[in-house]
């Protein structure tokens, strides 16, 4: 197990001879689940990758369309290709097309970015025959029925695999799937333009700031169950301050109608899906970051590190995921256990009431995403792992 993160690594599974002829770039075949403008952690890490991979391998994406029609298309200099979906199954879409793309690739790498059964069905019946690199994002945490279906195919094609990429050290050591296969496990974390979102736009700021007033915090995300959105809900009858969700999901009608049975409806404002490129001043103009995440399908958080890198002081939640290992606890925030509306509320209110501690977090938190969760340094580490599997 490598957790060397930042230096070359040996191959440990046997790869084939690439395909590539000498002084051509090596073919890296990315597939993944969707690609934006699908909102999702995955598919922001998947586009960040690949916006600096592009650069360096010959590179096209696979992923699922949303819809029974195939597109090809090249979005930020990256080909996509979206593969019909015949139907969807246990919120997993199937697309029967996907395994003749992965054949006719002819690709030296094949990276499959995991959960994701319609990828690994479609690989092992592609015959493809170079290497695979299988980033880990997250277990199967809700669907257990579809947990146990999947459990031979995941452990065939992690099997099959020549190097595993966990993001955090963290969920390498917790999850038992990775165990068996520890000896190919390399840990990458995930990492994002961190200069996108230290840019200030003082009027942006401004502007938002006279709409919603001071002792603000802010969380982004899915409306969905793992995110335990209702606990921050819960918390802020005992927070001075105002709330503010950014995110879309199925949980919406259901967390509106508890802020306002909890007589909070006023100070909890749902903002709807803001895309990331219009998402900074937001979190310029918070005063704390909020990420009340309760499974570990919150495997690593990155919003975190979108806050952070603004300068925002983080109170998470400590997940046996890699959630606690993004913001560190008395260090860039405050870490409190999940599913407890009062300790969050107590660690909330800690930071609003003292702006010397929040400037010290903020400052610290910053400095961390900067010098740890880069999109060039993830890149470059992933580059590292190609290398030693093809040479």
């Amino acid at each position: 197990m490598n957790l060397e993160f930042d230096k070359p690594i040996t191959r440990t599974s046997p790869v084939h001879a690439p395909s590539s002829t000498a002084g051509q770039k090596p073919r890296v075949l990315q597939v993944g689940k969707f690609y934006p403008p699908h909102m999702g952690g995955i598919e922001t890490h998947l586009q960040a990758l690949c916006g600096v991979l592009r650069g360096e391998v010959d590179l096209r994406v696979i992923v699922s369309s949303d819809d029974n029609r195939t597109v090809e298309h090249t979005l930020d200099g990256v080909p996509v290709h979206r593969i019909a979906t015949l139907l969807t199954a246990f919120s997993t879409p199937i697309c029967p097309a996907m395994v003749a793309r992965i054949r006719a690739s002819h690709a030296d790498l094949v990276h499959i970015h995991l959960p994701n059964p319609t990828a690994v069905l479609a690989y092992l019946a592609s015959g493809h025959r170079g290497g695979v690199v299988i980033t880990y994002h997250s277990d199967t945490v809700r669907q257990k029925v579809m947990g146990r279906l999947f459990e031979p195919l995941l452990q065939a094609i992690l099997r099959r695999s020549s190097a595993i990429i966990a993001t955090s050290p963290n969920y390498l050591e917790t999850s038992t799937a990775l165990q068996p296969h520890r000896d190919r496990c390399h840990v990458i974390p995930y990492g994002i333009d961190v200069a996108q979102f230290q840019q200030r736009d003082p009027a942006a700021v401004d502007r938002i700031r006279r709409q919603y007033g001071d002792r603000l915090i802010i969380s982004v995300g899915r409306l969905v169950y793992y995110k335990g959105f209702e606990y921050v809900i819960r918390a802020m009858t005992q927070v001075r301050g105002k709330l503010l969700l950014i995110g879309d999901g199925p949980l919406r009608g259901e967390l509106g109608n508890l802020a306002s049975q909890l007589g909070v409806a006023d100070r909890v404002i749902f903002a709807g899906e803001i895309q990331n490129s219009g998402v900074a001043p937001y979190y310029h103009a918070a005063d704390v970051f909020a990420l009340p995440s309760v499974a570990r399908s919150e495997a690593f958080g990155i919003v975190q590190i979108e806050a952070m890198a603004a300068g925002l002081p983080v109170v998470n939640t400590s997940l046996d995921s890699g959630v606690p290992f993004v913001s560190l606890h008395e260090k860039t925030g405050l870490t409190v256990p999940p599913s407890d509306p009062k300790q969050l509320a107590s660690a909330i209110n800690r930071l609003l009431d003292n702006p010397i501690l929040r400037k010290s977090y903020g400052e610290a938190a910053r400095l961390r995403a900067s010098k740890e969760f880069g999109v060039t340094l993830m890149a470059s580490r992933t580059m590292s792992l190609y290398r030693g599997l093809l040479t």
